[in-house]
């Protein structure tokens, strides 16, 4: 009987301590797992960052080499010799897909099919630990060749000054204030009111002013 009881304390005594050991871990993955979830995603923003510059740079190079910008992520492994090493996933989703900025806006139905590509970024809607180029939210970091086109300057993209002159330029023609396209906002078509004398012409000799008779000489004596 003795025995028994020795063998049911010592059971108690190691389920005690398997219980204790148990809940101590709880708590430990509870506090350690915030940290190590902020570890892997600043690992993931490094990575993300690599990878969008570098597709930003093969874009700017198959530009150089084509003079134009891919239809797709696809066309930036098919140059020889190549300009990117292979074609990388976005690391910040599951899916791995980016999402692509083109030159143009898309339509109405948000397909960016064949459209001219200048650059990616992520499509995770996380707030960031890194801060890149001042944005910390990641679906904002842009890896563009060429600037921010969406909403921002685009002077990199060929023809887009010209465009935008011929698109916003008016101004005004002097008489009934109408806007006319390509006109200078500053210049006005004189008026009969206000036209300036016209000058001389250079080739032409200015009149003088009348002069009085000469005066007869004195009769001789």
């Amino acid at each position: 009987m003795q025995v028994e009881g020795r063998h049911s304390s010592a059971r108690g005594f190691i389920l005690a301590m398997l219980l204790a050991i148990i809940v101590a871990m709880g708590v430990f993955l509870t506090v350690a797992l915030p940290s190590l979830n902020a570890e892997v995603q600043r690992d993931q923003e490094a990575e993300l960052i690599y990878r969008g510059e570098a597709i930003a740079a093969a874009i700017k190079a198959y530009r150089t080499k084509t003079g134009g910008y891919p239809l797709s992520l696809e066309d930036l492994t098919k140059l020889r010799p190549p300009i990117l090493r292979k074609l990388y996933l976005d690391p910040m989703t599951r899916e791995g897909e980016w999402d692509l900025i083109t030159a143009v806006q898309p339509g109405a139905s948000g397909d960016k099919t064949g459209l001219p590509i200048v650059g990616v970024r992520s499509k995770c809607q996380k707030d960031s630990y890194k801060i890149y180029n001042g944005k910390s939210l990641i679906s904002d970091w842009t890896f563009s060749a060429a600037g921010n086109l969406l909403g921002g300057p685009a002077a990199n993209i060929p023809g887009a000054a010209a465009a935008a002159a011929v698109l916003g330029a008016t101004g005004t023609n002097g008489t009934n204030g109408t806007p006319q396209p390509g006109g200078d906002p500053t210049a006005a078509t004189p008026t009969a009111n206000n036209t300036p004398p016209k000058p001389p012409d250079p080739g032409t000799t200015p009149p003088t002013a009348p002069q009085p008779p000469a005066t007869p000489p004195p009769p001789a004596p």
